[in-house]
């Protein structure tokens, strides 16, 4: 059965009365300008900048702690399921939860550049330390300035540790307590990700967010002592993450919850981890094929426990279904490639579910990708407006992607502008629902409009893990 239980939830759940921030105690804020320090702060700095001889370099040698690197501000909440709106502010600008992070694996989104998945309204996106610690590598990230200078994107990152390729890359990677021992997919040469390596290159990076090293193991293995193992492992290996992490002021370490399908193993790992105190907190080993039922039992009992003051991240996350019930289980942060991965292969996200358009149906069908959407390629094209102001449209239709689709890129790269500005929207409709405490009514109508209003065609294990959390989908 699931944890009905609402602890890690706010006492308030009605718009605007919660306002729980998190700061890290480490790198506590300044006073305020209105307090006498804060006065006394802003004019010692604004005298600094006026007679130093550099000032842009003065700005950047300022003590880092006079800020935090993250702050968390519970907005609202559902007053019947667990979901929740927040404010994650990071050092570059601020974000609404619930949201969606599209993958940039190796500092690139495949198919746009940094400009358009900026106007797509991205403001979080996620690369990779493995891949980019093999190309470009450490000392060129060190010597252009980081990933945000390398890709041009003012925004902000989050970086993987590197521990998923335990499993997508398992035929080149050896487990031991020391670390993640590779071989290169390029050029077989061999590598060594330990916990301090991994740290370190993430902080080369500088992402905004970085992930502990954890020993990911995958979900349907059916060795419980393994994935124990595993799961003691990444308590230890945080520990040293945290002790090699050598900008806590700028870059926030979210740990990671392991366990595996066992629930035990997935409380005792919680519990270990929160008395870490990291800024955020992440709950891994999902998404590897095990059943929809356990992936819920998994995320609404780790919520359960998770405190209501920090984000929680459900790594590896990415079907707009799966995204609405792991919302109302409690989860506020995702990521996932699956919407550019499907876009290569003619596919477009819709609310009425995903259509293929190398079907030869869509051969002569002059519509628009979905009817009513907002992004560049559905919009239609109008006289005068400037398609970069948000005017214009490219007014793309599902025959044109259809004669694009299995001959020309740009098939691929106009599905994908569609399908990461669907899953951003989606994330933007699902707060405004929490804030107007209208969740279960906008689920029902995403549930209809996804299954065509045809309840036998809706997912067993949606259906009775949104029951668990007060939703009725059956419901007449």
């Amino acid at each position: 059965a699931f944890n009905s239980s609402k602890s890690g939830r706010s006492p308030r759940s009605r718009k605007g009365r919660t306002r729980l921030k998190y700061h890290p105690v480490s790198s506590a804020p300044s006073p305020p300008a209105s307090h006498p320090l804060g006065q006394l702060d802003c004019l010692i700095t604004f005298h600094l900048l006026h007679t130093s001889p550099c000032p842009y370099q003065f700005l950047h040698s300022l003590d880092e702690h006079m800020l935090p690197p993250l702050s968390f501000e519970l907005v609202a909440t559902c007053s019947t399921t667990k979901a929740r709106a927040a404010t994650l502010t990071l050092p570059h600008g601020s974000l609404s939860l619930p949201l969606f992070m599209p993958v940039a694996t190796q500092a690139s989104l495949k198919g746009l550049t940094a400009q358009q998945l900026e106007q797509a309204g991205c403001r979080l996106c996620l690369n990779n330390t493995y891949h980019l610690a093999l190309k470009p590598g450490q000392a060129v990230l060190d010597s252009v300035g980081g990933a945000h200078i390398l890709q041009g994107w003012k925004y902000n990152l989050l970086t993987d540790s590197g521990g998923f390729q335990m499993v997508s890359l398992l035929k080149l990677a050896t487990v031991t307590e020391e670390g993640v021992r590779f071989r290169s997919p390029h050029d077989d040469s061999p590598m060594l990700l330990t916990p301090e390596h991994s740290i370190s290159l993430q902080n080369s990076i500088g992402s905004d967010i970085i992930m502990q090293l954890d020993d990911v193991v995958a979900t349907t293995t059916p060795d419980r002592h393994r994935i124990e193992v595993a799961m003691q492992r990444s308590i230890r290996w945080l520990d040293r993450c945290i002790a090699a992490h050598a900008k806590p002021s700028s870059q926030s370490l979210f740990c990671i919850i392991q366990g595996g399908l066992d629930l035990e193993l997935r409380r005792e790992c919680c519990k270990e981890m929160i008395k870490r105190d990291t800024p955020g907190i992440a709950i891994g080993g999902l998404s590897g094929g095990e059943a929809k039922s356990d992936y819920c039992r998994v995320v609404d009992t780790c919520t359960g426990l998770l405190p209501a003051n920090k984000p929680r991240y459900v790594m590896g996350v990415g079907y707009p279904v799966d995204l609405v019930v792991s919302v109302a289980l409690g989860a506020d942060m995702f990521d996932c490639v699956w919407p550019t991965r499907t876009a290569r292969f003619g596919n477009a996200i819709t609310s009425h579910g995903v259509i293929n358009l190398r079907n030869a149906k869509y051969a002569a069908d002059l519509t628009p990708l979905e009817d009513g959407c907002q992004c560049v390629c559905c919009r239609p094209v109008s006289a005068g407006d400037d398609i970069e102001d948000g005017g214009s449209g490219l007014g793309i239709t599902r025959s044109f992607v259809h004669h694009l689709a299995t001959r020309e890129t740009v098939g691929a790269h106009l599905l994908t502008l569609h399908n990461v500005w669907h899953m951003l929207t989606l994330m933007r409709h699902i707060r405004q629902a929490i804030v107007e405490d209208q969740y279960p009514s906008f689920l029902r109508q995403f549930f209809a409009d996804q299954y065509a209003a045809d309840k036998t065609e809706y997912p067993d294990w949606a259906v009775k893990a949104l029951r668990c959390v007060g939703v009725d989908l059956m419901d007449v």
